[in-house]
């Protein structure tokens, strides 16, 4: 056994209770043996392989029982940390204390199981509890940022990580090939929805990246996520009907269909996806470099079920954290899909009285996809025609000429006779693009954009879309409730922004003041979902 020093032979004087050896309980003396065995028995494999391993033996043999000796060192020195933490604890704080107005007194340390990377670990740490009575909480933990919950936190933060990529039985099948005892599909999403309640917190606070550019830009767009309906989701919540087990998972669905009955045949126009939008905001700076703005730099996203106005709440935040506040000389383009609700936030948020420099676009992509649909008025769709006339349209939208397409348009449209076959269609796609192209002219100079090297297209946004939201959360089979979706979504932009060690960090920090301040145990799990947004958030 290795030499052991003063310190710790003052932490192991504290004689563990005979209670607590019966219980397998070890002394600090006995663990540091347990410690010095487990890096033994890992030095002996390294060398008996080396030396005398066998024919058959191979390298991915002996990684294995790598491995797992290597957990068990992981394991042995978790528990005589612990346990040296807790020795040293005792002897500095007092059987009886004051804090706070309230007396506490030490009873008898508890034992505890915690799941950790390397495995589950035992180890003891005292309970205070008032003198007068009631709830108490236990010092160590508190100390060194442990929760109530049952795994590690960094391991419960490493698998909401997983969630918020895949599935939860994904995650959880994934964080199983790597720890030997993974967190349920239940922890995970306990997890998530935990680390949900701090996700507004985290956005409104923080810090605003450096070596930013001059130029900020900032588009807007959505996507429906499918949410289950009320009369499905009384059915998951309500009580479950006896089903006849079946013979084999083939027939299940059979069995199934049995007890339910016949399903009624969907309606025209009925929806089963049920899509409730998520509203994304994708910010990021351009720097001025001669004629070119290069970028994007600092390029951030953020997704939310709340109202499209409370994402242009956070536009305009985060517009401020980074140096483009009201009042500001710099240049700050919005760019959207043309949707008038997002204009009029716009106007609302981003006036021109405060943004001298504000550029508003409209996707070029849109207003070209309105033109298609327009030019099969006189021409036939696929034609080599059609493809000429769209083009000479799309130069004119470069050269800041967007009122001489809507003049065509509408020449076009007063040629084109009220009766006859397929006339009604056509004057209906043309009164549609005239009327898109009409009222956003001044969000169509596609040519002074470029002139500046601004942007001419909402690309970013929708890219973000399909790979926050999309990927994650829109998929067959998938009914989410809002508040749930809300949690994965807003953690995947964390991830997205390459914030999650700092998130995490910052999470567990606030939850170990609450459990020192407060003086009670503290859970990061819950099964309680953050409400949506519904009020402005903090500048």
């Amino acid at each position: 056994m290795p030499r052991i020093t003063n310190l710790t032979i003052q932490l192991s004087l504290i004689v563990t209770p005979p209670a607590a050896r019966a219980r397998d309980e070890f002394t600090i003396e006995q663990r540091v043996a347990r410690l010095d065995e487990a890096q033994r028995q890992l030095r002996m494999l390294t060398l008996s392989w080396a030396a005398r391993r066998e024919p058959d033996e191979g390298f991915v043999d002996f990684e294995a029982r790598q491995i797992e000796a290597i957990r068990q060192v992981g394991r042995a020195s978790t528990e005589l940390a612990l346990a040296l933490a807790e020795t040293k604890h005792r002897l500095e704080m007092p059987a009886r204390f004051e804090d706070g107005g309230t007396v506490y007194r030490l009873t008898r340390s508890e034992p505890r199981s915690l799941n950790t990377w390397f495995g589950t670990v035992r180890y003891r740490r005292s309970y205070a509890r008032p003198a007068g009575g009631g709830a108490g909480w236990f010092p160590l933990d508190a100390e060194l940022g442990l929760l109530s919950d049952r795994f590690s936190p960094s391991l419960l933060a490493t698998g909401a990580r997983l969630a918020s990529r895949v599935s939860y039985a994904e995650a959880r099948e994934i964080l199983g090939w790597f720890v030997p005892q993974a967190p349920s599909t239940e922890v995970l999403e306990q997890t998530v929805l935990g680390l949900g309640h701090h996700t507004a917190a985290w956005f409104e606070s923080v810090p605003p990246p450096g070596d930013d550019g001059e130029v900020l830009v900032v588009l807007i767009d959505g996507k429906c996520v499918p949410t289950v309906r009320q009369e499905e989701l009384e059915k998951r919540c309500g009580p479950r009907k006896d089903r006849p087990k079946a013979p084999s998972p083939r027939h299940r669905g059979r069995a199934s269909r049995k007890v339910r009955g016949r399903r009624p045949r969907p309606k025209r126009g009925d929806k089963k996806k049920n899509g409730k939008l998520v509203t994304m905001v994708v910010t990021y700076t351009l720097r001025r470099a001669g004629e070119l703005l290069l970028g994007p730099l600092n390029r951030r996203v953020y997704a939310s079920f709340g109202p499209k106005r409370h994402a242009f709440e956070f536009a305009v935040a985060e517009a401020a954290r980074r140096g483009f506040e009201a009042g500001t000389s710099k240049t700050v383009q919005l760019l959207t899909d043309g949707d008038p609700d997002l204009h009029r936030y716009v106007d609302e948020y981003f006036p021109p009285t405060s943004f001298p420099n504000r550029v508003v676009t409209v996707d070029v992509m849109h207003v070209l996809e309105k033109l298609w649909d327009a030019g099969t008025a006189r021409y036939d769709e696929g034609s080599a025609a059609l493809a000429e006339w769209v083009h000479t349209q799309e130069d004119r939208l470069y050269a800041d000429d967007a009122d001489v397409v809507v003049t065509e348009l509408r020449a076009w449209l007063a040629h084109t006779p009220q009766t006859g076959p397929g006339n009604k269609g056509k004057r209906k796609r043309l009164s549609t693009a005239i009327r898109y192209l009409a009222n956003r002219l001044d969000k169509l100079a596609y040519g002074s954009c470029r002139e500046r090297d601004l942007e001419v297209g909402t690309g970013q946004v929708e890219g973000a879309i399909k790979h926050v939201i999309g990927k994650r959360c829109d998929h067959g089979g998938m009914r989410w409730k809002r508040e749930r979706a809300q949690a994965v979504i807003q953690l995947r932009c964390i991830d997205v922004n390459q914030q999650w060690d700092a998130f995490a960090t910052w999470t567990l920090q606030r939850l170990q003041a609450c459990a020192q301040q407060e003086r009670r145990q503290v859970r990061l799990q819950t099964q309680s979902p953050a409400k949506l947004p519904s009020r402005p958030m903090a500048a």
